[in-house]
């Protein structure tokens, strides 16, 4: 049975008043000064327009050396850092040094290429991280200042894989505060910028691996994804990212912890500016694990059923999607028809204007042992007490509180949760599961709006904070999916796709990937627009 119109009512109502207080109180927060008006220059070194695919090539032909490579980013993060606030703590002067000895051992090797490239796949190209993963010696506080001071003293899973693939990491990078917020704003570093336009957000919580990418300072780099973490910061800043099938790449040693069901729906995986490192950045990241895809398993597009939805059916909880996102998939739809020879279907699920809504409600639920997620509180007040949403309200007005604003707002928010879980929303995701699983089957493909409208201004997303729900409902239904960027639209701000396949159908939205950056141009010079 349906909410009760009561219920309803009392449940909208109690995200309306929190949404507008938190749009009242965001004008007060602070902006970063200095930036506004200016503009990424463009990029001037050629390296740094190459594939982390091709540049491992070059440098095991020896055409370039590692250090000329790991240099040439540094110099452009330098660059470009200043006005992004991407990367917040690096590892230069380690990273010379790895890339030094790569280059002797590249010397030094007698086995020829073929034994670099199988052995070490990734060897001397530069990777960026995202601080709420651990990595050796650099902060692990995913923007709480209350944990400033803590370092990793090893590196989580994902990470080690790519090290041991011959990757040289060169810095963490931002994130809003506790991974749960679209944007990258938090008081231990500040606020992360677009680099398309710096008055706009990079998305979150993967903002400052989505903008470091995106302004070329880096060519490769790791995400996570527990409502659209990935997929949105690379869609707002115009590079590809895939959140993979939950359970293939491990999320171990990432903060803030999972728990409850969580871990159901939370994803690690690549993101990137060219489509070809998807693949072998994937296979690499889940280790052992990467049988399960069937990576190498050659891909026929024509062979393949293309479905789209345009929309989510109009979920009172978001906006509409704009004409020109609604535009762009349509040019697709067209593209993959004329190009390809297949029909593209479109279809609709009603279950899906509910996203939020189930989105919010499987967040909540028990895991296997009884036990209840951590509250978001809690989490913000580690590793010492519980924070007080109240309280740090009251703080924040002052500015005296050490949590922005969305965090504080979700605080408040969760204290509205209902504690039994609603029914309704459980049969509308079970009922959606099965309708997208028969659909999508093991060579089926869905084109989904990535969000309602490009990327933002600065704190927006307070206005309209259930918008990511185009991204997390597909993360309750266990989708692996790859956020695929489309050209700039209207105001010069990355569009884009979400690509959609089965369960462990992983590597059909990776090729459909590489078919949209032939198509569509993929990722753009930000300076040179």
């Amino acid at each position: 049975m349906a909410l009760s119109l009561l219920e309803r009512a009392q449940v909208w109502l109690a995200k309306v008043v929190m949404g507008v207080l938190i749009a009242v109180f965001s004008f007060l927060s602070p902006r970063r000064a200095g930036v506004s008006g200016k503009k990424l220059p463009p990029v001037s070194n050629p390296l740094l327009l190459v594939s982390a695919t091709q540049l491992a090539k070059k440098i095991r032909r020896k055409e370039v050396s590692s250090v000329e490579v790991v240099q040439a980013y540094i110099d452009r993060i330098q660059e470009v850092n200043p006005l992004l606030n991407a990367v917040v703590k690096d590892r230069f002067a380690a990273a010379l040094q790895e890339a030094a000895q790569v280059d002797k051992l590249i010397e030094e090797e007698t086995g020829g290429e073929e034994v670099l490239e199988d052995r070490l796949p990734l060897l001397g190209v530069p990777l960026s991280v995202k601080e709420s993963f651990a990595l050796q010696g650099m902060p692990f506080t995913t923007g709480m200042i209350s944990r400033q001071r803590i370092v990793s003293t090893v590196d989580a899973p994902l990470v080690a894989l790519l090290k041991r693939a011959g990757a040289i990491p060169l810095g963490v990078t931002n994130t809003s505060e506790l991974c749960m917020w679209s944007e990258s704003h938090n008081h231990h570093y500040g606020i992360t910028n677009n680099p398309y336009d710096l008055d706009r957000i990079a998305g979150g919580s993967s903002g400052g691996e989505g903008s470091i990418l995106a302004g070329a300072g880096a060519v490769i780099g790791v995400g996570s994804d527990i409502g659209g973490s990935i997929r949105m910061p690379c869609f707002f800043n115009g590079i590809f990212g895939h959140k993979t099938t939950p359970g293939v790449v491990s999320c171990e040693n990432q903060y803030p912890p999972v728990s409850g069901r969580q871990d159901e729906y939370l994803s690690s995986g690549p993101m990137c500016r060219y489509a070809e490192d998807l693949l072998p950045m994937l296979e690499i990241m889940a280790g052992p694990k990467a049988r399960m895809l069937s990576l190498n398993t050659k891909v026929d597009l024509k062979k393949l059923r293309f479905f789209t939805i345009p929309h989510d059916g109009g979920s009172p909880y978001t906006y509409p999607v704009s004409k020109e996102l609604r535009d762009i998939q349509r040019k697709v739809v067209e593209r993959l028809e004329a190009d390809l020879g297949v029909k593209v279907q479109e279809v609709r699920f009603p279950g899906l204007r509910y996203g939020f809504q189930i989105w919010d409600t499987y967040m909540g639920l028990p895991g296997k042992d009884g036990k209840p997620p951590l509250p978001f509180a809690e989490l913000m007040g580690e590793p010492g007490r519980p924070a007080w949403p109240l309280w740090e309200l009251l703080k924040w007005m002052v500015g005296k509180s050490d949590h922005t604003m969305a965090a504080i707002g979700l605080a408040l928010v969760e204290m509205t949760r209902k504690s039994k879980p609603s029914s309704f929303c459980i049969q509308q995701k079970e009922k959606l599961q099965k309708e997208m699983d028969e659909l999508l089957g093991t060579d089926g493909v869905v084109l989904y709006p990535s969000h309602p409208r490009v990327a933002p201004k600065h704190h927006h997303p307070l206005f309209r904070p259930f918008d990511f729900a185009y991204t997390g409902v597909l993360n309750i239904l266990g989708l692996p999916v790859t956020q695929c960027p489309l050209g700039l639209g209207e105001e010069g701000l990355p569009l884009g796709v979400q690509v959609v396949g089965g369960k462990l159908q992983d590597r059909l939205t990776l090729a459909v990937a590489l078919y949209l950056e032939k198509t569509f141009g993929g990722w753009r010079d930000p300076g040179a627009n």
